[in-house]
């Protein structure tokens, strides 16, 4: 086979392609005008568009406008990049025209390609166009957003709600499991009343639990789709039914409820449910660090810190200090926490940028909101399967403390008063003796009572004691 280049042309004149390439020519002059990153966008948002162009080929051929022949080898292109075939002929950088032309073009360029030599292959003398047919019906203005809202919805609801819902499982049953444990509470990381350690989890599950309600709740409105404004909103050159009817057949496809957008020019001037989606991704971000870093300081030590729960040994902790192990597991979870946090914050920036009739900032909206969706789905289950459903409880660590815990003296607020309860508690905290002897010795009521109204885990209860 030669590797001389291929002479490719389009609007702007002849310029080479590599021989191997199922693109054209609008692509070449994308790979070199941004050589900038050396990141294209996601495979899933890829799929998206292709599954546009499939939609957008079936629905043109019901409205007569494309006849059967090209549209079956469109559609037989576009299944094949759905099927992740050809993955490699999307090198277009994310760092590219605001719009996502040249990812459209792209698209356009391959299926084009693949179309042609399936009626090569059939005998046929038909030929298919990139723009004439491929694009027909549509805008680089319409299909990248589209494809932004129709990727987020797939990502969200194949990957990321059953991840959680995982998450959400694991800390329920492991909940139970240690339902019996009675450890110290904290606050501003001081000794506070005691908690059950299912208490705690209970905590974590009901952060998960609202993170789900989130996601769930903004599904339909990441349903409501750009596809039919075509370049300014306004949808020419698309037929009046091609809205209604490209949103059906993508239902068709998925089984999501898709429906053309209320206000096609709000849908392509603005990314306002993408950046409602992000800020969903970040406050589960914020719940995912609080949890991480809750597991790394109850596993702390196992001498010097609290030594509370033993994460599982996954891997040496360290290149120079033989035995050390570290809780790697939610340590990565901080980092993917970091990183949708920064991601959000680049989302809502981007969102700012509807000049007009346009978001100039879309590949970048596309690349970040898939990968925050992606990191928070994996390593939610990691969480769940490497830190939460396999850690141990060191009850040696748990009891002394909590039997020494002068804060457990807030049960006699309501028998000797507030004043003489922290005179009692100072000076079981700087003997160091358990809060029982002490309150036995200051006050009038009998050991047993005492150790009724001290009991940790009645305390649990809440409630007057």
């Amino acid at each position: 086979m030669s590797s001389q280049p291929r002479r490719e042309r389009d609007s702007m004149g002849e310029l080479d392609v590599p021989v191997s390439a199922l693109y054209g020519a609008q692509t070449q002059r994308a790979v070199d005008n941004f050589p900038i990153s050396g990141q294209p966008l996601p495979a899933a948002f890829i799929r998206a568009v292709a599954r546009i162009k499939l939609a957008a080929a079936e629905v043109n051929n019901d409205l007569t406008l494309l006849d059967d022949t090209r549209a079956k080898a469109i559609v037989q292109a576009a299944r094949q990049i759905i099927d992740g075939e050809h993955a490699d002929q999307f090198p277009v950088d994310i760092f590219q025209t605001g719009s996502g032309t040249s990812t459209n073009m792209n698209v356009n360029e391959v299926l084009t390609h693949l179309a042609n030599e399936h009626l090569a292959k059939a005998g046929s003398d038909v030929s298919v166009g990139a723009n004439d047919h491929v694009n027909m019906g549509q805008s680089s203005n319409d299909v990248i957003p589209t494809a932004i809202h129709l990727s987020a919805v797939l990502a969200v609801s194949e990957t990321l709600l059953p991840a959680l819902r995982h998450l959400h499982e694991v800390i329920a049953s492991k909940a139970g499991e240690v339902d019996h444990v009675v450890k110290t509470g904290r606050t501003h990381l001081m000794d506070a009343m005691p908690i059950r350690m299912s208490q705690e989890l209970g905590a974590w599950q009901a952060q998960v639990a609202q993170a789900i309600e989130r996601f769930e709740e903004t599904l339909p409105r990441l349903e409501r789709l750009a596809q039919g404004g075509t370049a300014v909103g306004s949808g020419i050159n698309a037929h009046p039914e091609f809205a209604e009817r490209i949103a059906a057949r993508l239902s068709r496809q998925t089984g999501h409820a898709f429906r053309p957008a209320d206000s096609f020019f709000a849908a392509l001037s603005s990314q306002d449910t993408a950046v409602e989606l992000s800020g969903h991704l970040r406050t589960y971000a914020v719940a995912m660090m609080k949890i991480s870093n809750d597991l790394r300081w109850m596993n702390s030590g196992p001498l010097a810190g609290l030594g509370e729960i033993e994460l599982e040994a996954l891997q040496p902790g360290s290149s120079i200090m033989p035995g050390k192990v570290n809780p790697v597991i939610p340590e990565a979870a901080a980092q993917v926490a970091a990183q949708v946090m920064g991601n959000d914050a680049t989302i809502g920036i981007a969102g700012q940028s509807g000049n007009f009739q346009l978001n100039v900032m879309l590949p970048l909206i596309a690349s970040n909101l898939l990968s925050s969706i992606t990191l928070s789905a994996n390593v939610s289950r990691l969480l769940a399967d490497k830190a939460i459903a396999t850690f141990t409880v060191r009850d040696d660590n748990l009891q002394v403390p909590l039997a020494k815990n002068p804060i457990l003296v807030t049960a006699l607020n309501p028998v000797i008063g507030y004043n003489e309860a922290a005179r009692i508690a100072k000076q079981a905290y700087q003997a160091g003796r358990p809060i029982l002897d002490v309150a036995e010795e200051e006050t009038d009521l009998s050991r047993d009572e005492l150790a009724r109204l001290l009991d940790p885990a009645r305390l649990t209860a809440g409630g007057i004691q």
